[in-house]
């Protein structure tokens, strides 16, 4: 595969680290792993929070989760970069070599010094583990993207966000309730670079071994 035919998301970067072989064969062969139904909550939380933050945009405020946090930023302006960053088909995007790298965001912040946060919403069923940290897959979706647009002469700043949200009560109304909580995530533009160099490579190889950890690859040896 030529470099110029490569073209990635974070989601198939996640797929590479989690197996080379099913990361090579989707885009050599376009075999997908077997998926169930993707549950559509999630979407339309998204939807939901990005219609939120946007709504105190237009309006100049700080939207309550960010004014009530320690969190040094507010959102950036609405715009037509806001508007190309959380479309994957729009620039900006990585180029090396050819090979290309490109993503959505679900949001962008603003640092007082005028350098550019990453913002990923998160909505699950249980609050946060306080020991845990934040999913190194979360960690490198938010490292890429500021790779995109560190790449394009963008101020990124130190540190990305995951903004959770998970239920805390249902009223008698019928209405649910929503906790919210922040977990930054540090940046290493360098470990993106190289995450993502080392992708382009494993498809520019031959078909490399079934992953060990790979519960795929392992049931499609035990079918032969």
């Amino acid at each position: 595969m030529d470099r110029s035919d490569v073209e990635l998301s974070p989601t198939a970067i996640n797929l590479f680290i989690e197996c080379r072989r099913c990361f090579w064969l989707k885009y050599h062969e376009g075999r997908k792993r077997p998926s169930g139904p993707f549950p559509s909550l999630p979407n339309g939380m998204d939807r939901e929070i990005k219609n939120h933050f946007d709504r105190y945009r237009q309006k100049g405020e700080v939207p309550p989760e960010l004014e009530q946090s320690d969190i040094p930023a507010v959102p950036y302006p609405q715009g037509e970069f806001l508007q190309s960053c959380r479309d994957w088909k729009r620039p900006p995007r990585y180029e090396k070599d050819g090979a290309v790298l490109r993503g959505a965001v679900d949001d962008l912040l603003n640092t007082r010094g005028g350098d550019i946060v990453v913002m990923d919403y998160k909505t699950r069923g249980y609050p946060p583990k306080e020991d845990t940290g934040v999913p190194h897959y979360y960690e490198r979706q938010v490292n890429l993207y500021n790779l995109i647009l560190a790449s394009n002469g963008y101020s990124t700043a130190d540190f990305g966000l995951i903004l959770y949200y998970y239920p805390d009560r249902l009223l008698e109304d019928g209405e649910m309730l929503f906790h919210n909580e922040f977990r930054k995530v540090e940046i290493d533009l360098e470990q993106a670079r190289e995450t993502f160099g080392e992708a382009v490579e494993t498809l520019q190889g031959g078909e490399p071994e079934p992953g060990k950890d790979c519960d795929f690859c392992q049931w499609e040896l035990q079918q032969k």
